[in-house]
């Protein structure tokens, strides 16, 4: 399969784009769109088969389930039942973060296929802020089942180039809406009541953060459990080994323990940089590649995670030594990338 790549550089281009997108939406294939987070593999998320085609294309487990994107508020309830009792939570979330990054998980009506919630009862959606995928999902007028652009369990894409690279002649058309404004995945949360305010688990944690949540509830971050995510995920981007490079990717929290074999080459993925931290005079990295040069900001970070992470796995390097960064705000999100690539894969 010829895989097409459709620019947005002008007026005349972003019309082609939509137009195209959607007319193979309509057919039930496949599109690589833009979002503001990273770039997703969009299918007819109400078309079982066309949601086939994602798990085929990814080479992703079928236990896996898919966020579906949404074309307007509205059609919330048009795919989910939303219980009485968070009923004034959700919509709150809604109204701030929406369009946005952040996916809600919700018991699902029947018109969603079991396919895209691996046969949970509860399905992860989400409206995107991206203006090509909204201009696309708007005309298409049904939801769009899109989870990340990328072979099942590698890194997330942020740009085009990343996705033909992964999914080059699997699909038919990639549509280059220029580099992710996010670079980090939706954060995916549940609501349910609490004994004094509702309680706001996050699932995955990203761009919309805990300081962000907790005006609307107690936030609490649920925990990893390996065994039961390896074999039956609640949300997308719960398995333990995910996010990663081909080369190993190595999360160091401690520079003392890091020890160097004099036999490999290897590549530093730095925070800020800075020697204070203790990992540039560990070693004589081959390349140092750095998050956020100088005083690390954390958004910062987080839109170079991802981009950083697919130089670095191209530079031919033994092995990724990651430095963390703190534990707060988007920093969590990025310890959860850094955490599940850093994790064995399964041979």
């Amino acid at each position: 399969m010829e895989t097409k790549i459709i620019f947005t550089d002008s007026d005349l281009d972003i019309r082609e784009a939509v137009g195209q997108a959607v007319a193979l939406l309509r057919a039930g294939e496949l599109v690589a769109l833009p979002t503001e987070t990273v770039y997703g593999l969009g299918a007819n998320a109400l078309d079982p088969e066309a949601v086939a085609k994602i798990f085929e294309a990814k080479e992703r487990p079928s236990f896996d389930p898919l966020i579906v994107h949404l074309p307007s508020k509205t059609a919330l309830r048009e795919v989910t039942e939303i219980p009485d009792e968070i009923e004034k939570t959700i919509t709150q979330l809604v109204e701030t973060f929406w369009p946005g990054p952040l996916t809600l998980l919700l018991p699902k009506r029947d018109v969603i296929p079991d396919i895209v919630t691996a046969g949970l009862q509860t399905v992860a959606v989400r409206q995107s802020d991206h203006p090509i995928f909204r201009r696309i999902i708007k005309q298409f007028g049904t939801p769009i089942a899109a989870p990340s652009a990328n072979r099942f369990g590698s890194i997330s894409p942020t740009s085009a180039t990343h996705v033909s690279e992964q999914l080059g002649g699997r699909i038919p058309l990639i549509i280059d809406g220029g580099a992710c404004s996010r670079g980090l995945e939706s954060t995916i949360v549940r609501v349910s009541p609490g004994p004094k305010k509702p309680l706001i688990e996050v699932l995955r944690p990203g761009p919309i953060t805990e300081d962000d949540l907790k005006k609307f509830g107690k936030v609490v971050f649920v925990g990893r459990n390996a065994a039961v995510e390896e074999s039956a995920p609640e949300a997308p981007g719960r398995l333990a080994s995910h996010y990663a490079p081909r080369t190993p990717l190595r999360l160091v929290e401690d520079p003392a323990t890091f020890t160097p074999d004099p036999a490999k080459r290897y590549a530093l993925l730095s925070y800020r940089g800075q020697e204070k931290d203790g990992y540039l005079p560990l070693h004589d990295w081959a390349k140092v590649a750095v998050l956020s040069p100088g005083s690390g900001r954390l958004t910062e970070a987080g839109i170079r995670l991802f981009h950083l992470m697919v130089q670095l796995d191209q530079g031919g390097y033994d092995e990724i030594i990651a430095e963390p960064v703190p534990d707060r705000g988007i920093g969590r999100a990025i310890l959860d990338k850094l955490r599940r690539a850093s994790h064995p894969r399964k041979a």
